[in-house]
């Protein structure tokens, strides 16, 4: 059985479009004046994911957060096209420039904080610095097999992606939730996440069939732009993995730990988050 959902939970009342030259219609919201502040959200989820800062940093940069295609709220115009992360690099960078943001302070949290890497590295005139937050995808080691996910997690995603696609919806996302936090977390979270997590259940099948890049030295190495990587003290290895190596790879980084936080940590820990992002991109 789902969990109840209450459809205007972490709804906007000012929500826009911008018709990119793909034809993409990208869904999102904006407040206050500056310089750009552009968020990249991760798997199920949306604009919505971002609340806790486009509110709170508007005082001082122009937050703008985006729905990517086919997230919610994915009209026709939004489900235009493969789903994949390439895709979403390229509407990323059109995005930017239809609404002629660039260069753009860049945040992005795990399958999203991929996306802003591929964005940086392969747009570098777009983005003028990098926020990656528990960065999603695969780790490449020198000297070591082509990097993939380990087995047991392609087998659990595997059976999360079966349950949601025989309609078992609730069960299916509190197995990959708590998978990529802790235990419990799908139960313990808040009704507003549930209900855009439900809202972007159709995605996460699609997103399994589209592994993302790995993260390698020449990479990272690709990365031009100052960049912050943060990681909550509590995140699945896998993840604080992720900003370790990237922090010795790349070479304008520094990395932050937000005591206590584990994988959702702009939400559980806005606070901290929103005063290492706006330090950082101030600095």
């Amino acid at each position: 059985m789902n969990a109840r959902i209450d459809p205007s939970v972490l709804a906007f009342s000012e929500l826009s479009f911008a018709t990119i030259p793909s034809g993409i219609s990208v869904p999102y919201v904006e407040r206050g004046e500056g310089e750009p502040l552009l968020f990249v959200h991760g798997s199920l989820c949306d604009y919505r994911f971002w609340r806790g800062q486009t509110e709170p940093l508007a005082k001082d940069f122009r937050t703008i957060a985006v729905s990517l295609s086919h997230y919610w709220p994915a009209g026709e115009a939004c489900i235009q096209g493969e789903f994949g992360w390439e895709t979403h690099v390229a509407e990323l960078a059109e995005f930017i420039e239809t609404m002629d943001l660039a260069p753009v302070h860049l945040v992005g949290h795990s399958r999203g904080g991929c996306v802003a890497f591929q964005l940086a590295r392969r747009f570098p005139r777009l983005v003028k610095t990098l926020t990656l937050a528990d960065p999603g995808g695969p780790l490449q080691i020198d000297g070591m097999p082509e990097a993939s996910l380990p087995a047991a997690t392609n087998a659990l995603r595997a059976k999360v992606a079966n349950l949601i696609e025989q309609g078992e919806i609730d069960a299916g996302l509190e197995l990959f939730v708590d998978s990529v936090s802790v235990p419990g977390s799908w139960r313990k979270s808040p009704a507003g996440f549930r209900t855009m997590a439900i809202d972007n259940a159709a995605t996460l099948p699609k997103q399994f069939r589209d592994p993302l890049p790995a993260y390698s030295r020449e990479a990272a190495r690709d990365v031009k732009c100052r960049t912050l990587l943060i990681e909550g003290q509590k995140s699945p290895r896998m993840f604080r993995n992720n900003v370790e190596k990237l922090a010795e790879w790349m070479d304008f980084a520094e990395r932050q730990t937000i005591e206590g936080a584990s994988h959702g940590l702009n939400v559980s820990h806005a606070g901290a988050f929103n005063r290492l992002v706006q330090a950082f991109a101030r600095a």
